[in-house]
């Protein structure tokens, strides 16, 4: 397997991202940028590794990254003019780019609220997003994306409800180049969060929300949604609100909004 190009991905992502690198093995790329940028990194900074012997997803949960086999990328971000409450809105932004690149690798895939991409006829997970904030004087926010691109193994554990792991090679993607990947899922980010942060960080306003609709497998299904503060609730999953967040009609009548938690489909889609 071809390993990343690192002077291919800086010449190509050139005047979109301040700083570019590529590193062999690495505990967690999000843990590197935020120290990074506690450190006074740049808005726009890259980091993508080869391996994660540390990996996470969302509460924690261990994200498996075999060496090689996929895109384990963070990118550290300073979004002036956007408040606090709005950064979780980003993993809209993630989402839209990494569903571009598989749809535009011939993979049929969609989208999973809150940070999932899920990919094939068995709807497993081929990819998946952290936004984590920075405390500090300003703004800061590191936005991590896994996409799986080679096969995995079969070692690889399935995430919350079951979901198994799945990835573009499997999926019989056209391309499976990791360099040519990078390029155009950075590239895709970058178009895409530009509109974001010119927003003020509000998926509607930019223009982003109805083509996150349009890809959203969650709209529309019962889904039972873990909240962060360990409870859980059953529903319907009705919409979208203006800033990206889960709408659920729960069986009294009630429609309730959800900034975050685990999604579990609880009837085929």
């Amino acid at each position: 397997m071809a390993e990343l190009d690192a002077a291919r991905l800086r010449d190509g992502l050139a005047g979109r991202y301040a700083r570019v690198d590529v590193v062999e093995t690495t505990g967690s790329t999000n843990a590197d940028l935020r120290e990074a940028l506690q450190n006074g990194a740049a808005d726009r900074t890259v980091l993508l590794a080869e391996q994660q012997t540390a990996g996470v997803g969302r509460r924690a949960r261990t994200w498996s990254s075999p060496k090689g086999a996929g895109l384990y990328l963070s990118i550290a971000l300073r979004p002036a003019g956007v408040s606090f409450a709005a950064l979780g809105s980003l993993s809209v932004v993630a989402g839209l780019a990494a569903h571009a690149v598989a749809t535009e690798a011939g993979v049929d895939a969609v989208l999973k609220w809150p940070n999932d991409m899920l990919a094939g006829p068995q709807r497993a997970k081929c990819a998946g997003i952290l936004a984590e904030a920075v405390g500090g004087d300003e703004t800061a926010v590191v936005l991590g994306i896994g996409l799986n691109v080679l096969p995995l193994g079969a070692d690889v554990p399935a995430g919350p409800g079951g979901l198994p792991a799945t990835s573009l090679a499997e999926q019989g993607a056209t391309e499976t180049d990791r360099t040519t990947l990078a390029l155009a899922l950075l590239t895709h980010f970058d178009e895409l969060e530009r509109r974001w942060r010119q927003s003020g960080g509000e998926p509607a306003a930019a223009g982003l929300l109805a083509d996150y609709r349009a890809r959203c497998a969650t709209l529309g299904q019962d889904v039972r949604v873990q909240l962060p503060d360990g409870t859980e609730l059953t529903g319907r999953a009705a919409d979208l609100d203006p800033d990206g967040r889960l709408q659920v009609d729960v069986p009294d009548g009630r429609r309730l909004t959800v900034s975050a938690g685990d999604v579990v489909h609880v009837r085929p889609f």
